[in-house]
C-alpha cells in the first residue's frame, strides 16, 4: 500500500495568485511480446509494426513543460500483460443422406474465457493508480469550444472539454494497465429532464450535476451549473466538469467498486459511510484540480484567467446542505483538495482514502 500523501493545507493568500501544475511528459513502453496494446496520442506518433504496436511515445506537445524539475516523470517501464486463453473451437460434421455430397460446417462455441485488455481493480487506497509518487497527468493543449450560456453553445463547450481530459486520463489509465472509454455527456435543460439508472429527476443525486456509473454519463442541467453565479466565466464551469470526470476516472479504476462495497457495509448514513462518501467526493475535487493545472500550463485554451476563475470558485460543500447530508467535506475542504491537485499534480497527492479523518471531514 501506497504511504499516506502529505497533505499541505493550501490555498495561498488569494493576493499572491495561484500557483500552478508541474508538466509532465512520460515515456511508456510495452514488452514487444505483449498481445494488444492500446496507446491514444493527441500528439506523437503511433509505430504500427505488421499490427503489432511495439512502443508508444506519449508526448504532450512539441515543448516539453516542466515546470518544477524535482518531480520526475517516472512511469512503469512495463505494464502487466492480461493472460489470454485462445478460445477453443467446436467442429461439426453433418452428412446429408438424402444427396451424395456431405457438407461439413464449423461453429465455434462461446467460452467462460476472461475478458482481454485492462480490466478495474475494486480497491480504494491499494489501487494501481496510486501505485507511485511520480504518476501525474501530462501537460497537453486543451482546445476548447468558447463558452456562454444557451444549450447548444454549453454543450459544445462540456463536449470540447471532456475531449481534453480524455487526452490526459487515457493516457494515465493506460500508463497503469487500468481501462478507459470515454464517458457520455448529457446537457438537459434542467434536473427535471435527468431521468438516469441513478435516479430520477435528481432524487438519488442531490441537486447539482453527477455521473451516473451504471450508464457511464455526466449530467451537466443547465438549471444546476450555476449560471446566475458564473456567468460567462468558463473557468467554474470547466471545473465542475473534471469533478465529474473525476467520478468517471474512480469507476474506470476500480475505486468505484470497492467504495460501493464498503459504504453499503457501513451503512450509507451512518459516521463511517458519510466519511467514505466525503473521501470520494474530495479525491474528485483533487482530480478536477489536477486537470486544470496541468491544462494550465499546456499553452491551450486553459489560461491563466480560466485558471484563476476556477481556483477561486472552489468554495462548494456540505456548507450548502443541500440534502443536510455532510457527504461532500466542508467548503474549506473542497477548496484545499482542489488546489493540492492543481499544484501538485500528482495522483498519490489525491489519494483521500489514506489521508486522516481530519482532513476529509
Amino acid at each position: 500500500m501506497a504511504p499516506a500523501p502529505a497533505f499541505s493545507r493550501p490555498p495561498a493568500p488569494s493576493y499572491l495568485g495561484p500557483r500552478f501544475a508541474p508538466g509532465y511528459t512520460p515515456y511508456v513502453a510495452k514488452k514487444s511480446n505483449a498481445g494488444v496494446v492500446v496507446a491514444v496520442a493527441i500528439i506523437g506518433i503511433v509505430a504500427v509494426v505488421g499490427g503489432l504496436v511495439a512502443g508508444v511515445a506519449l508526448l504532450g506537445g512539441s515543448t516539453r513543460h516542466v515546470a518544477d524539475a524535482g518531480y520526475s516523470s517516472t512511469y512503469p517501464s512495463e505494464t502487466s500483460e492480461t493472460s489470454e486463453t485462445p478460445s477453443e473451437t467446436t467442429v461439426e460434421t453433418t452428412e446429408t443422406t438424402s444427396t451424395t455430397r456431405t457438407s461439413e460446417r464449423t461453429s465455434a462455441t462461446p467460452t467462460s474465457e476472461t475478458p482481454r485488455g485492462p480490466r478495474p481493480v475494486a480497491a480504494t487506497g491499494d489501487n494501481p493508480l496510486f501505485a507511485n509518487p511520480d504518476y501525474g497527468l501530462q501537460n497537453i493543449p486543451c482546445s476548447l469550444s468558447r463558452w456562454a450560456t444557451d444549450q447548444n453553445s454549453a454543450t459544445r463547450f462540456f463536449q470540447s472539454g471532456i475531449g481534453c481530459l480524455d487526452a490526459m486520463w487515457s493516457r494515465m489509465l493506460g500508463a497503469v494497465n487500468l481501462p478507459f472509454r470515454t464517458p457520455n455527456l448529457s446537457v438537459p435543460r434542467s434536473l427535471s429532464e435527468s431521468s438516469t439508472p441513478c435516479g430520477s429527476g435528481g432524487t438519488a443525486t442531490g441537486v447539482t450535476p453527477f455521473y451516473c456509473p451504471s450508464n457511464d454519463t455526466i449530467y451537466m442541467p443547465m438549471d444546476r451549473i450555476e449560471i446566475e453565479t458564473w456567468g460567462n466565466h468558463p473557468g467554474p464551469y470547466l471545473s465542475i466538469l473534471a469533478h465529474e470526470y473525476g467520478h468517471h476516472v474512480q469507476n474506470l479504476a476500480g475505486i468505484d467498486d470497492a467504495y460501493s462495497s464498503q459504504r453499503y457495509d457501513a451503512g450509507a448514513d451512518s459516521a463511517l459511510g458519510l466519511e467514505l462518501s466525503r473521501r470520494m467526493e474530495l479525491e474528485a475535487q483533487c482530480f478536477s484540480g489536477m486537470f486544470l493545472g496541468s491544462a494550465s500550463v499546456s499553452g491551450g485554451s486553459v489560461d491563466k484567467n480560466i485558471y484563476n476563475e476556477a481556483w477561486n470558485a472552489q468554495d462548494r460543500g456540505d456548507d450548502y446542505a443541500r440534502n443536510g447530508k455532510r457527504d461532500h467535506g466542508s467548503a474549506k475542504h473542497n477548496i484545499a483538495w482542489w488546489q493540492h491537485g492543481a499544484t501538485k499534480n500528482r495522483n498519490q497527492q489525491c489519494n483521500t482514502w489514506l489521508s486522516a479523518s481530519a482532513d476529509v471531514s
